[in-house]
């Protein structure tokens, strides 16, 4: 086979370089450490060998990508190499009678003559039989006499075992040159039993997937070495330069023979609509798996469908950004098989946007993983200090965060309404994910929330469910807590047993005709309370308040297992002074699905409220579209979000702390200020405030994230914040304002309002009485906030005498006889007959 030697300190062999990158293997000479980094980037082989006389000298070529380091025989006997990988070694020598090796894979014979002495060529050949412990064979490599070098004696040695050096001042691709062709001595090692001469040729992309199966001569071969395009050889019309009427080119990436040297590879980088004359990527159907993605991805590169979440990817680097961390953080959780799959499968999805988004193929990626693959030396392969230590001590605190800045009178109509937009969620994708949950806990019931629980959550359960009355050890608090939440308790309570609907409404609306309304409690509640390792009591208090207060006879908790299959006391002790009936030890949507459809041990409820993750909020939404499960909700949700509206009166601390209350929940948090008529020394006091008070907080890795997304917006008047306000709706409206009270009557849209400079939103999400279950992405115009209302319908009335239905009956009888609705005319007219008799 032929072995070409490129030597870096010649002039005369630029015009083959790229033709030796194609064979992806070559002996280079006098090469600098960083003449072959260059050499193997733009070939993009890592198959070459190079000479060391040392160790130290071995390792800096290994890991710039050499294949092989070649050791002189004068010094490898005294190197120790017993630590390095055999293929990786190989020795020189000019003696034919040097012994042969055990530590290393090849020889290259420097000066060796050019007829093969029978007594050396056997011992090579039992030397050749021993394969490698990493698999493969040793190889023999001879440098002949220059003069002496054609196709025939490259053949002759391949037929003995050896390969043969050929040095690229020797080797041309130009056909009038007298000159050694350099497909023609690559193909003189290559054999076929065809009649016709031709080679079988397997023709794969660079991700080596199999295109199809064509025939190659060695005229072929070297005309596609010329023109680096795919060039085979058709046995009905001679040459086929591939593509060359369709337009589905290819671009030569390497050539090679398997080990028989009876068959063909040809790498290519396939252009067009495939190689298949059906217009197909291959002869076996289209493309799937990576391939098919990077297809899919680079082509919505250039042309994305309006709207499509592909192309919002590649236009927010911020939320590619985020998705790639997210992506890799669900995937160092994940524990099944099944479910590191998942994961795995969307983080690929996400990275291999980012890098059809930087021009970076599947093929650019596998080639740095040969050369990190070439390299000998590892670094210690610690993580980042900030993916080790608490997130407080890992972020440099020299990074400014800062909200981004606009001024009202300075964006058009349009750029008004963006601001307005909440981040699009892909529901789609998500309600993939949740259906087959939802419906394997419909099918198998408790069964399944086990099995699910121990997946998700990494907890094995005995049983799903506690039932009241719930034991004393469970709830144990210290006293500073248990009386925390007792005084939120009676605050909360009292709001809203205020709201009770308890008079029945009684109207006569005509002399004999009364209606009534009067309020009933949903029966049977599930309210669902995000944690497993956090402790979420004031969520518990929110929700389990109304639904007393209310009446509910059957209140289910569902709140995610602590890793010993445990629920937290507070959450406990609050379950037991709400009422609750059962507590259903898991999350998500296996949750939701269990108290939407019911298990062995879970009961079915009517109505689902609280708050959750975007898989908890489309199990919600799954639940309520089911007709067949009779289930209703307290409302869709999105990222929690805050709006403050801030004049001169304001204090920045305050403002700032507001402000970062609600980034802190997740990087997705929505925080938005409304500077009213503020210099630019009272807003950047602000700011100033925003990132002293963050770089101190634990969760700033996260309002690292969030803050720069949010954004401050100056505006000149309070009417225009107030307007900006409810075409926004936040779930949060607090009000850094003079006379905050008087802007109230002004609110048309806000889940819950914080007026006043004493007023911040913790008050509302622990204590203060209101509800922090509150609608976000902008559905505060239309929902409100948990209430004791939420938990309650109301039920209508009417009773008529003999005159109401005497004095109504002719009105009656006339709109149902206009509808053509007879039996409805006839309800009432057999009536009013005896009525009138």
């Amino acid at each position: 086979m032929l072995f070409p030697s490129f030597d870096f300190k010649k002039t005369d062999q630029g015009s083959v370089a790229s033709a030796i990158g194609y064979l992806g293997k070559a002996y280079l000479e006098n090469a600098t450490v960083d003449d072959i980094k260059s050499f193997v980037h733009d070939t993009g082989s890592t198959g070459y060998w190079a000479m060391a006389s040392s160790v130290e000298e071995a390792t800096q070529l290994w890991d710039a990508g050499v294949y092989k380091v070649v050791f002189p025989a004068s010094v490898i006997a005294t190197l120790d190499l017993e630590s390095y990988p055999v293929d990786r070694i190989a020795l020189a020598t000019t003696n034919l009678s040097e012994p042969l090796p055990t530590h290393a894979s090849a020889i290259l014979y420097l000066n060796a003559p050019a007829t093969i002495d029978p007594t050396w060529q056997a011992a090579i050949q039992q030397w050749t039989k021993t394969l490698l412990p990493e698999g493969g064979n040793r190889q023999v490599v001879v440098q002949l006499p220059a003069d002496q070098i054609s196709p025939e004696v490259i053949h002759q040695f391949h037929m003995a075992g050896m390969d043969t050096l050929v040095s690229a001042s020797q080797l041309t691709t130009d056909k009038t040159s007298q000159q050694l062709d350099i497909g023609q001595a690559f193909m003189a090692s290559a054999t076929t039993d065809r009649p016709d001469g031709l080679y079988a040729t397997l023709v794969v992309d660079e991700s080596n997937q199999a295109l199809g199966l064509v025939y190659s001569s060695i005229e072929s071969v070297s005309e596609s070495i010329r023109t680096g395009q795919g060039v085979f050889q058709s046995r009905a019309r001679g040459l086929w330069y591939k593509g060359a009427t369709s337009g589905a080119t290819q671009t030569l990436k390497h050539i090679d023979v398997d080990c028989d040297a009876d068959c063909l590879r040809f790498v290519v980088q396939q252009h067009g609509a495939g190689f298949c004359h059906l217009n197909t990527r291959t002869c076996f159907g289209p493309s799937g798996g990576l391939t098919s993605l990077q297809q899919t991805l680079q082509e919505r590169h250039k042309n994305a469908p309006e709207g499509s979440y592909t192309a919002r990817l590649f236009n927010d680097p911020g939320l590619l950004r985020s998705k790639i961390l997210e992506e890799a953080e669900e995937l160092c959780d994940a524990t099944s098989k099944d479910e590191v799959a998942w994961e795995a499968a969307d983080l690929i999805y996400f990275a291999l946007t980012k890098c059809v988004a930087s021009g970076v193929s599947l093929e650019d990626v596998e080639k740095n993983l040969d050369k990190k693959a070439r390299k000998v030396t590892r670094r210690p392969g610690n993580a980042k200090p900030k993916f080790t230590q608490p997130a407080a001590a890992a972020v440099p605190l020299s990074d400014r965060i800062e909200m981004k800045r606009y001024s009202l009178d300075q964006l058009s109509a349009q750029q008004q309404k963006d601001l307005l937009l909440r981040p699009i969620i892909d529901s789609q994708e998500i309600t993939k994910r949740v259906t087959p949950i939802m419906s394997d806990v419909r099918a198998r019931g408790d069964a399944a929330l086990t099995d699910l629980t121990k997946k998700f959550d990494r907890v094995e359960l005995q049983c799903p469910t506690i039932q009241a009355p719930f034991p004393e050890h469970l709830m144990q608090l210290d006293p500073k807590t248990k009386a925390a939440i007792d005084q939120a308790y009676d605050n909360i309570y009292k709001f809203h047993d205020a709201q009770m609907d308890r008079e029945t409404l009684v109207v006569e609306t005509m002399p004999g005709v009364v209606c009534s309304r009067f309020a009933r409690p949903i029966e049977r509640v599930g309210l669902y309370v995000p944690g497993g390792t956090a402790v979420l009591p004031s969520t518990t208090l929110m929700l389990g308040i109304p639904a007393k207060v209310a009446g509910c006879s059957q209140i289910v908790i569902a709140t995610p297992p602590r890793p010993d299959g445990s629920v937290v006391p507070e959450v406990m002790y609050v379950a037991h002074k709400v009422g609750a009936t059962h507590i259903l030890l898991a999350g998500g949507a296996q949750a939701v699905a269990a108290m939407a459809y019911g298990t062995q041990t879970v009961p079915k409820v009517d109505k689902i409220c609280g708050p959750g993750n975007q898989y908890v909020t489309a199990a919600k939404m799954l639940a309520q579209n089911d007709t067949s499960c009779l289930v209703s909700i307290d409302m869709p949700a999105g990222p929690s979000e805050v709006l403050v509206i801030a004049d001169h009166t304001a204090n920045p601390t305050y403002v700032a702390a507001d402000l970062l209350s609600q980034a802190e929940h997740g990087t997705d948090s929505q925080v938005v200020l409304l500077a009213v008529d503020l210099t630019d020394i009272q807003l950047q006091a602000i700011e100033d405030q925003v990132h002293e008070q963050a770089i101190r907080l634990p969760r700033v890795d996260i309002i690292r994230q969030s803050i720069p997304k949010s954004y401050v917006l100056r505006v000149g008047s309070l009417q225009q914040a107030i307007q900006f306000s409810n075409e926004y709706a936040p779930e949060h409206l607090i009000l850094h304002t003079d006379n905050a009270r008087d802007l109230v009557k002004d609110i048309n849209n806000a889940g819950s309002v914080f007026v006043g400079h004493y007023s911040p939103e913790s008050m509302g999400d622990y204590a203060s009485g209101t509800n922090h279950t509150l609608p976000t992405y902008g559905y505060s115009r239309m929902y409100s906030g948990v209430n004791t209302l939420t938990f309650i319908k109301h039920i209508t009335s009417q009773e008529l005498t003999a005159e109401g239905l005497d004095n109504l009956g002719d009105t009656v009888m006339q709109l149902a006889a206009i509808e053509g609705l007879d039996a409805h005319k006839n309800a009432v007219a057999v009536r009013v007959a005896d009525i009138r008799k």
